[in-house]
């Protein structure tokens, strides 16, 4: 296995574990808390990863860390466990899974990179794989949720670009950045969460695990393989890996959930993830032919 192949499948478990969330906020957590879930998840695993990593921002990367954690953290966090509590899991996916179209438009407007058309279509094709997998005729649509769930792919799509323009900080790792965001994130989420949700309700067991799952798993581990492959991956495919994510939530909710799957939804999974394997391949880096100098000649003396 080569190093390109071996970072792209180790940053593809980051979205493979967060497609859990759906199932164990529903079956774990208590109900109609989405900034606290979104709290408890982010700021422990952020202090653990700084803890873990032993070192804090310098310079730039003070405000930058802030205004990442601010779009990837608490931004999107909040947005995406209101599109979880008020959507059908099937609808939030689809929303979700817009991530790749609106990561091509950001690359344009901050890194002012062309995005060839069949990126588009791919984007397209991923869409509509994932709409055939998790919609339902009986699935509803809450205007609150359907604009949480938009807000929260466009406010991750703008994190991932930034955080490829601006690069690893000098001498720090992915679990330093994603421990500083988390962390971040968190604060920024805290006083928003008690002022809104109050105080923290009387957990069950059940509840403890979800948590300890989401941030330890889920998020910690989950977000330290993510930015360690955003400098080792082009930023559009690596948006493509998103899509890996409500296809594994409709996987444990075949496995665990007793869902069944249909040839309409099967075909979609397929198309999916295919759109997904051509965006890699599609970015893949071109190797280079070694230059082989011709044979010399020995003059005979």
């Amino acid at each position: 296995m080569n190093r390109s192949t071996k970072d792209l499948l180790l940053t593809a478990l980051a979205p493979v574990m967060w497609g859990t969330t759906y199932f164990v906020t529903t079956e774990f957590l208590p109900a109609d808390r989405p900034l606290l879930t979104a709290l408890l998840r982010a700021l422990p695993a952020g202090l653990l990863l700084i803890v873990l990593a032993r070192r804090l921002p310098r310079g730039s990367w003070w405000w930058k860390s802030g205004v990442i954690g601010l779009l990837n953290i608490a931004v999107f966090f909040a947005l995406l466990f209101t599109a979880t509590y008020r959507l059908p899991g099937g609808v939030a996916a689809v929303l979700g899974a817009v991530g790749p179209l609106v990561t091509a438009g950001m690359t344009i407007l901050v890194l002012h990179t062309r995005v060839p058309l069949r990126t588009w279509l791919l984007g397209i094709a991923g869409v509509s794989g994932v709409a055939m997998v998790v919609l339902t005729a009986q699935a509803r649509l809450d205007l609150v949720g359907a604009l949480a769930g938009v807000g929260g792919a466009v406010s991750m799509a703008t994190a991932v670009v930034l955080t490829k323009k601006w690069g690893l900080p000098e001498g720090a790792g992915p679990a330093a950045l994603a421990g500083w965001q988390l962390t971040a994130g968190g604060l920024l989420l805290a006083p928003l969460a008690f002022l809104v949700e109050g105080g923290v309700p009387d957990l069950t067991g059940a509840n403890v695990l979800g948590y300890l799952y989401l941030g330890l798993v889920n998020t910690a581990l989950g977000y330290w393989l993510w930015f360690r492959g955003i400098p080792r991956l082009s930023v559009v495919p690596l948006s493509f890996l998103g899509l890996l994510s409500p296809l594994t939530a409709a996987t444990v909710g075949w496995l665990l959930a007793g869902e069944t799957f249909t040839v309409w939804q099967t075909l979609g999974f397929a198309v999916a993830l295919g759109a997904t394997l051509l965006a890699q391949l599609q970015h893949r880096p071109k190797r280079v032919a070694p230059v082989v100098e011709p044979p010399k000649v020995l003059a005979r003396v």
